[in-house]
């Protein structure tokens, strides 16, 4: 019984947690509806992360940095150190990306029906942590200065060369509140960067669709959420909306396949995984959660 009451305790710390910070991160959502750049900035591409179900190689990894006696991570300008050197043909000017594995720390408190399942099947979140240049090379190791900290380094994460990403350019397309199906593939937002619930414009979230489905950077994801339907993403009482007393009602409770599609927002492909895709969120009307619809424009 014990063990069986802390579960239950941290399932409701975990909701109760996740719940707090979407009604947090509401207000910014309100306040900014359109993200203003023309093109994705550096911190978009290079910080956006991505779901693969291919293993980045643990072959090469960060060793430590200079004051590691007692510094546990590393920030832009910092010198690292690094397991590859000369003789696995490192040289001065080298550069490197600094990428983690990371698994939900809410998973256990899934955020709607599906996600557990669709997260599985994408495969490995990699979060991207920095940019490294090497300045100086041994024979086993090499010494390289953070250029470009997303999060703080530290001992253990991954290592692999830089490549620079293609810079997609966003669309001069107004966005259309009554946009009909495109007909093209549909999908959910499974999660987000932040593991937040909410996202608003300026947010990345992941896809569950990907380049094995024919999805390209530089695509365009249309969010939109159907009324009315048995499976919610937040919680609220059910049927409020017809039987909420002195509120009107009408001669038939129409279902969510009678009624128009909501449509919430787009944002265009940064990344893509085999099953995901890397999404940067540009356009949003109403506040986007774990959960909502997105098709292919």
């Amino acid at each position: 019984m014990p063990k069986m009451h802390e579960k239950i305790c941290h399932r409701i710390l975990n909701i109760g947690l996740r719940l707090g910070l979407v009604f947090l991160a509401a207000a910014a959502v309100a306040q900014a509806q359109q993200y203003s750049p023309t093109t994705p900035t550096q911190a978009d591409l290079y910080c956006s992360g991505v779901i693969t179900d291919k293993p980045v190689p643990k072959d090469s990894y960060v060793i430590s940095g200079e004051n590691s006696g007692y510094l546990t991570t590393f920030y832009s300008g910092d010198y690292i150190y690094i397991n590859q050197g000369l003789e696995h043909g490192v040289k001065v000017g080298d550069k490197f990306e600094v990428v983690r594995a990371l698994t939900d720390p809410m998973a256990t408190a899934a955020w709607f029906k599906y996600q557990a399942m669709l997260s599985r099947a994408m495969g490995t979140r990699y979060a991207d942590i920095g940019r490294l240049r090497v300045i100086h090379v041994d024979a086993k190791t090499s010494t390289a200065v953070a250029e470009l900290g997303c999060d703080p380094i530290q001992r253990g994460d991954l290592v692999r060369p830089f490549t620079p990403r293609p810079i997609p350019q966003f669309h001069d397309v107004k966005l259309d509140p009554s946009a009909v199906p495109s007909g093209k593939k549909t999908a959910m937002i499974v999660s987000s960067r932040d593991y937040m619930a909410l996202a608003g414009p300026g947010r990345i979230v992941y896809v569950n669709l990907g380049s094995e489905q024919g999805v390209r950077v530089g695509d365009y994801f249309r969010a939109f959420r159907y009324e009315g339907t048995r499976t919610e993403t937040v919680y609220q009482v059910p049927d409020a909306s017809y039987k909420a007393y002195g509120f009107g009602s009408t001669p038939v409770a129409y279902q969510w396949n009678d009624l128009p599609r909501q449509i919430l927002g787009e944002g265009i492909v940064l990344r893509t995984g085999p099953n995901s895709s890397t999404v940067l969120l540009t356009t949003v009307r109403f506040e986007i959660i774990t959960g909502d619809y997105v098709e292919l424009e």
